[in-house]
């Protein structure tokens, strides 16, 4: 039985777990071991997370299949536009792909970003991210792509993705 919940910061490391458990065979075949690494610890740290809950800088959601969590979303309205929201971070484990937890994790964002009276979704997806199909089939458009300098020598070289949500 799937359940979405929304996170506080006692889910912190349930959330840094699961990122590190999705992140190594995500990102393996595109990314070094040291720029995986580097953005875990940078993105994925306890304190950074907490933080994020705690000052509502992204609201955390984590999807339960039989009271084991097994993805999570992050998501919040844009800094610099705030009728645009942005879907920061959607993982699941890998031994759940094909059983619907992605699309069930995207369409609790979406029905959030509604509820909150908007109807952008976007995010930014790695250019050689294999969800880029995933997303396209849930109706996200390719807008722009953008490198964004995370430090130490590191890009993210992305495509940027938008979708209109509509109450259906």
């Amino acid at each position: 039985m799937i359940s979405i919940k929304p996170a506080t910061v006692d889910d912190a490391e349930i959330i840094r777990s699961l990122a590190e458990a999705t992140w190594w065979p995500t990102y393996s075949p595109i990314l070094s071991k040291e720029q995986i690494s580097y953005m875990l610890n940078l993105m994925y740290g306890l304190d950074t997370i907490q933080s994020q809950i705690t000052n509502r800088e992204q609201t955390y959601i984590i999807l339960y299949n039989d009271d084991a969590p097994k993805g999570f979303a992050a998501y919040a309205p844009r800094a610099e536009n705030k009728e645009i929201y942005k879907l920061h971070k959607i993982y699941c484990l890998p031994e759940t792909k094909d059983m619907g937890f992605g699309k069930a994790l995207l369409q609790a964002v979406e029905d959030a970003v509604l509820s909150a009276g908007k109807n952008i979704l976007e995010l930014n997806v790695n250019k050689y991210n294999p969800a880029i199909g995933f997303y396209l089939r849930q109706g996200f458009i390719k807008i722009y792509e953008e490198d964004i300098d995370i430090g130490e020598g590191y890009q993210m070289n992305d495509y940027v993705m938008q979708k209109i949500l509509t109450h259906e």
